[in-house]
């Protein structure tokens, strides 16, 4: 077949592109798995040259594996795990509970590379490049490694950067008072700014819990092999792996304390899931507190202007829509589902392995992707620029019934709830109801009303 060279493997001969690095083990899962079209993530992917890397690292130092033939996989997997060969893997998400298809995907590259490197001698996929372990750790161990590093580079400096761009805005606006909102309907008056100090605190107890998740992802199942015996991998193997790679990727990974419990298991993945889920809603609160305080601008709350970034309309010009908020709580939406794949998948743990390895991690990298790209652009295209309507701020506190609770004290419930209820009927301010229906003067009145001393709580005095 023109365009196409025969590769072999213990099955037996079939046809491969002739230009693709990978050989005939990924060729199969390509045919026998023409199911979605996604293939596995680029962090996954960097995750799998790492590892055959600091593998091929390992088995040198234990003098398993010639140090020019180590040296050559070493290159070719860091080439790999820095993205040179990514349309090198084309194996669908769903293939292989395992994941076998992707590691044989990785070791296939990087042992074609590592012999057109060195010019003489074959490296063999399985012999050399996968040298002292299984598809059933080294899977697990990508899934770890790639969501460690993902939640280090990308979605924790994103949970921060949103962090620092809320805080920075509640300080601006801590002085300006609004009519609180319990049940959607009117409540005592907040700040501005504390109101959104609240949803600073959200996100710093969701960048905790999941820093405290993080500490069972740091642990890897590498050196368990086939099913957590070890087999076929030196003693030393597990422990040298981990401080490896901690020292390649200056974080502290470890070894498995039980090597039987992470092949079998993802529990930590599906404990790391349940926290992006956590951080997902908090986005998701934020996302609609935003399009309701942006609602209107005349038949809704108005409090606020969301930045107009494109025409809202197809049909209504004019019409400018908080496509920002939208786009946060659908991300959130998606994170959500994947939380329940994911979920779903950490049940298929059978015996000795689980098989839903790969759509764990596809789901669980594409989380903490879409999370960290959301918290940017809610920092920077929402609230970093959307203005304040000081005027129906005042106009709505000034008509707010719900004031009468700072008279309880003074008045009672009873009479407090017959004010408020006047004042809602009548359409009219509950200082000027107050004024008829007690004996409290005006000044008094003004002082025990003064919405900006009442969002600092305690008893009105």
């Amino acid at each position: 077949m023109s365009g196409y060279r025969t590769e072999r493997d213990s099955m037996g001969e079939l046809q491969v592109p002739a230009d693709a690095l990978y050989g005939a083990q990924t060729q199969r899962a390509v045919e026998n798995f023409p199911v979605s079209g996604l293939t596995m993530p680029r962090a996954f992917i960097r995750a799998l040259g790492l590892i055959k890397a600091t593998a091929a690292e390992v088995n040198r130092d234990l003098a398993l594996l010639e140090g020019e033939l180590a040296d050559a996989i070493v290159q070719a997997a860091e080439a790999v795990a820095d993205g040179a060969h990514d349309q090198h893997f084309p194996v669908d998400v769903f293939q292989t509970g395992s994941g076998t298809s992707s590691n044989m995907n990785a070791n296939e590259v990087i042992a074609r590379l590592a012999s057109q490197a060195r010019g003489a001698g074959q490296v063999h996929p399985n012999d050399h490049v996968n040298m002292g372990q299984s598809s059933n750790d080294v899977i697990p161990t990508a899934i770890h490694l790639s969501a460690a590093l993902e939640l280090r580079d990308r979605l924790l400096p994103s949970v921060s950067h949103l962090r620092e761009v809320i805080d920075r805005r509640a300080d601006e606006l801590q002085a300006v008072p609004k009519t609180g909102r319990t049940h959607l309907m009117d409540a005592m008056p907040v700040t501005l700014g504390q109101e959104l100090g609240a949803w600073s605190s959200q996100l710093t107890l969701g960048a905790e819990r999941l820093a405290d998740s993080q500490k069972r992802i740091l642990e890897l199942a590498q050196g368990g092999t086939a099913v957590g015996t070890g087999i076929n991998a030196h003693p030393e193997f597990a422990a040298r792996f981990a401080a490896r790679m901690a020292e390649r990727t200056t974080l502290p990974f470890r070894p498995s304390r039980d090597h039987f419990q992470s092949l079998a298991s993802q529990d930590a993945s599906v404990e790391l899931s349940g926290q992006l889920r956590v951080l997902a809603v908090s986005l998701m609160k934020i996302a609609n507190d935003l399009r309701w305080m942006n609602s209107g601008p005349l038949a809704g709350l108005g409090e606020i202007a969301l930045p107009a970034l494109q025409p809202g309309s197809s049909i209504m010009p004019g019409k400018v829509n908080p496509v920002v908020p939208e786009s946060v709580a659908m991300v959130a939406a998606q994170i959500m589902g994947n939380d329940t794949t994911i979920a779903v998948a950490g049940q298929s743990g059978n015996f000795q392995l689980n098989v839903m390895l790969p759509v764990i991690g596809y789901n669980l990298l594409q989380s903490i992707e879409l999370l960290g790209s959301a918290c940017r652009l809610l920092a920077d295209q929402a609230i970093a620029g959307f203005t304040v309507n000081a005027e129906r701020l005042d106009q709505d506190l000034g008509r707010n019934p719900i004031l009468v609770t700072a008279l309880n004290r003074v008045v009672g419930y009873e009479k407090g709830a017959a004010i408020a209820k006047q004042a809602y009927q009548q359409g009219r301010p509950v200082i000027d109801v107050a004024l008829e229906l007690t004996d409290l003067k005006r000044a008094e009145l003004e002082r025990l009303l003064d919405p900006r001393a009442l969002t600092r709580g305690g008893i009105p005095e």
